[in-house]
């Protein structure tokens, strides 16, 4: 298993995060939301792996600018995922598979083992 990045290009933690596994001469692909869209069966690994309230990103654009009702509605795992794969932006970026099946979410290198 190689190790890959999902996210959004432009996104600048992306950006940081892509930046600092080349320096670390970690070879990864990169899976961008906008342009390949999020894969459903990838989405529950990391449901299972991080839990959706570490998934899902409250403190973003596209989390503020979805419906009022629809933010109220999501409480579980299974709403939070119909979310993300319908809005894949509110998706805490970036995500990491690592070799060893780890899952990280996030721009946080201490937290990441290298492959």
């Amino acid at each position: 298993m190689t190790t890959t990045l999902y996210g959004i290009a432009n996104c600048d933690t992306v950006k940081r995060a892509r930046v600092w596994l080349a320096e670390h001469e970690v070879a990864a692909a990169f899976h961008d939301f906008k342009k390949a869209g999020v894969p459903p069966a990838r989405l529950d690994t990391w449901l299972v792996a991080a839990g959706w309230e570490a998934l899902l990103n409250r403190k973003g654009t596209t989390w503020r600018q979805l419906d009022e009702a629809l933010r109220a509605g999501v409480s579980d795992a299974a709403s939070a995922r119909a979310v993300m794969l319908a809005h894949p932006s509110v998706i805490k970026r970036p995500v990491v598979e690592w070799p060893s099946g780890a899952v990280t979410v996030g721009f946080d290198p201490q937290r990441w083992p290298l492959a």
